[in-house]
């Protein structure tokens, strides 16, 4: 008896200081953390600020985020201060109902575009139930988070308004990828650029002189690498050092072979998450690395 409570005293020292030794590791270090998840053909990206504050981007076309917030997120943290959601369309939405359901969240962030479809009525009724905070963003505002900050690059509220009749409130808009946020994150001298879906129709539009005096070290590729998702000269001026292509199994030719092409002739490297799986990114405001 007494040498089987010396047993359960020792297993309960080693969980404790397990407990402890991962406690510590999560603590804030001051670096700056971007998940790009493993969720099929969608798009997900956890990310964790240099104070330890967090934000989901988008939430993939089933509860594989899940899995990506488990093996990211310290196991007993069950809050995400930030959810923002590209544009509401299902492939970037869906796991964001699994999200809801199981994590607190301070604020939901999106446009102000809308769409009727049966996922996202279930998602804007299950905010409504849990009483978050929405924030409706334009291009031209920041949002500051400790040191790191978001610059909203679009949709612009002039473009909204003029295609309103045909966008908010929409039920099957064919260019709702039109719409998707478009916003940098940037932490020091180390930025990287969120597009959602939106793609070549509209990179004339965006209003890139707030990328002044910015150079692109991530971009995540538009639209899963579809062959309409970057012009010539988006990408030039972009110019990523490193490009992530979320996208899955499908039959959309994602991505296109065009796209591998231009980027390998922009001397961009590519991580893909159909091959490269979950691809952690960490900086510490002035060097980076693929972790």
């Amino acid at each position: 008896m007494h040498k089987l409570k010396t047993a359960y005293f020792l297993v309960g020292i080693i969980t404790g200081l397990m407990l402890l030794i991962i406690f510590i590791w999560s603590l804030p270090d001051g670096k700056l953390r971007v998940t790009f998840c493993d969720v099929g053909q969608g798009d997900a990206a956890y990310v964790r600020f240099p104070d330890g504050r967090d934000m989901l981007v988008d939430g993939g076309p089933n509860d594989k985020v899940l899995e990506c917030l488990g093996d990211t997120m310290p196991f007993w943290d069950r809050h995400i201060n930030l959810v923002v959601m590209t544009h509401p369309q299902k492939d970037h939405l869906q796991g964001l109902i699994s999200v809801f359901e199981r994590f607190g969240v301070d604020y939901f962030v999106r446009s102000q575009v809308d769409h009727t479809t049966q996922g996202y009525q279930k998602l804007k009724d299950l905010i409504k139930q849990k009483h978050v905070p929405e924030k409706l963003v334009t291009a031209g505002e920041n949002v500051s988070v400790g040191s790191a900050t978001l610059t909203l690059l679009w949709p612009t509220e002039f473009q909204i308004s003029k295609n309103a009749s045909g966008v908010l409130g929409a039920t099957s808009d064919p260019n709702i990828n039109d719409y998707s946020l478009v916003f940098l994150l940037s932490y020091g001298s180390f930025d990287v650029l969120f597009t959602g879906d939106a793609d070549s129709r509209i990179q004339a539009n965006i209003p890139y002189e707030l990328l002044a005096d910015k150079d692109i070290e991530v971009l995540k590729f538009p639209h899963h690498g579809s062959k309409t998702a970057v012009t010539d000269e988006f990408l030039s001026l972009v110019s990523p050092e490193l490009t992530v292509i979320s996208v899955g199994k499908n039959s959309y030719g994602h991505p296109a072979d065009s796209v591998i092409h231009k980027l390998i002739e922009s001397n961009s490297k590519i991580l893909r998450t159909d091959q490269n799986m979950t691809i952690n990114i960490i900086s510490d405001g002035n060097r980076w690395k693929v972790n």
